[in-house]
């Protein structure tokens, strides 16, 4: 990791809106090249694309934001089964800042997982992000799960889409207050909500 780089955390009520700004500018940059769509939720000042995070671990350097991970306490149903989980998303790295991953972010983030007492954290990614967060998990707890469908509600009704989507992610599972072992075994995960 980059000397310069200094992680903070910020509960969402702490963002001022000049915050807001940068943080929109960097996940449009960030997204904007796995294509135009998923940098369309960052216009103006709204700094998330879906469900608003509580908490964010925000990388700042001397040029900006440098990455981001968002968290959001919620209850997940998993084939029925209630499950409490902190959901990890908004997750973005400034193309210039590659090596500052995933890792960095979450090690910010874990004495804040643990202070919640949550049994999981949960995230989901797109199944390109594969071998990425793999090598990610071999140095961590972290277990990946495919073959696993997610349905989540869209951030916003329309009379023109059903309300809810659903996908097959690759889903992130991270042991926080429980063993991996207290998972609920599933096959379709109910986000109950949009996504992080």
């Amino acid at each position: 990791m980059r000397a310069d780089v200094q992680w903070k955390l910020c509960w969402e009520n702490e963002l001022q809106l000049s915050d807001h700004v940068n943080l929109a500018e960097f996940f449009r940059k960030t997204y904007g090249p796995t294509g135009a769509f998923n940098a369309k939720p960052f216009q103006g000042s709204q700094s998330w694309a879906g469900a608003r995070p509580e908490l964010r671990a925000i990388a700042y350097d001397s040029i900006g934001v440098a990455a981001h991970l968002g968290l959001l306490r919620r209850f997940i149903k998993v084939d029925g089964v209630d499950l409490l989980v902190a959901e990890l998303g908004l997750y973005g790295v400034r193309p210039d800042l590659e090596g500052l991953g995933i890792a960095h972010s979450i090690q910010v983030m874990l004495p804040t997982l643990q202070k919640f007492q949550v049994p999981f954290a949960f995230g989901t990614v797109r199944p390109e992000l594969r071998k990425h967060i793999e090598r990610f998990g071999r140095h961590s707890p972290l277990t990946v799960v495919s073959q696993v469908s997610v349905r989540s509600t869209l951030p916003h009704a329309r009379i023109d889409l059903p309300p809810t989507r659903v996908e097959d992610p690759l889903v992130i599972i991270m042991p926080i207050g429980q063993p991996i072992s207290a998972w609920p075994a599933g096959t379709m995960i109910d986000r109950n909500g949009p996504e992080l």
